[in-house]
Formats: structure tokens, C-alpha cells, sequence
């Protein structure tokens, strides 16, 4: 899960280069699905993508996941966790197990 070290070290990065006024939660937002899209780029053609350029994209989602969740003032780690209690209930471990169908189509 994210660490101080990480967020505080992301805020010293903006910080240091002026950034925080282009950083609008919208922006944010942008760049997690244009970093997101540049990820996916990784795979598509291979399957076998590159794991250096993979683990750099990736890291370019994680940080303005971290920079979204730092200016909402909300936990990033703790969204996380009651996310995915919300998740657990939707699939419970005995009708989800193995399965990819989507909560509502899970036999009962």
C-alpha cells in the first residue's frame, strides 16, 4: 500500500516545479486515463510487453492516483481497503470463485 515516504516525496516534486495549479482533481483525473491508455499501450501488439516500459507506465498511473487521492484529502490506502470490503460483499468467495461474470450474473 502507499507509504508517507511516497506522498511526501510526490509533494516535493510539485512542489519544487510549481505544478499544484495545473493539478485540478479534472487534470488528475485526465491524466490517470491518459497514462492508463499509455499502459495498455505496452500490450498492443504483444502480450509480451516490455517490463521496463510496463513498470514505468504503471508508475505513471500510480502517481497521479496518489496525486488525485492527495488532493481530495482522502487515504488512497483506505479507499482501497473500504472499496474492497464493498467488492467482497458483491462476490461472495462461494458463488465468485473462478468465475469472470459480473456480480449480478454470479448463480446463486
Amino acid at each position: 500500500m502507499a507509504s508517507e515516504a511516497v506522498r511526501e516525496a510526490l509533494r516535493e516534486f510539485v512542489a519544487e516545479r510549481d505544478w499544484g495549479q495545473f493539478h485540478t482533481p479534472e487534470n488528475l483525473a485526465k491524466s490517470i486515463v491518459i497514462e492508463a491508455a499509455e499502459l495498455l499501450e505496452c500490450f498492443q501488439w504483444n502480450v509480451e510487453a516490455d517490463a521496463e516500459k510496463v513498470a514505468h507506465e504503471l508508475a505513471d498511473v500510480v502517481t497521479y492516483c496518489h496525486l488525485l487521492a492527495d488532493k481530495l484529502g482522502v487515504d488512497l490506502d483506505q479507499i482501497v481497503l473500504d472499496k474492497l470490503e464493498v467488492t467482497k460483499a458483491k462476490y461472495p468467495v462461494d458463488r465468485a470463485r473462478g468465475r469472470s461474470e459480473k456480480y449480478d450474473q454470479l448463480p446463486d
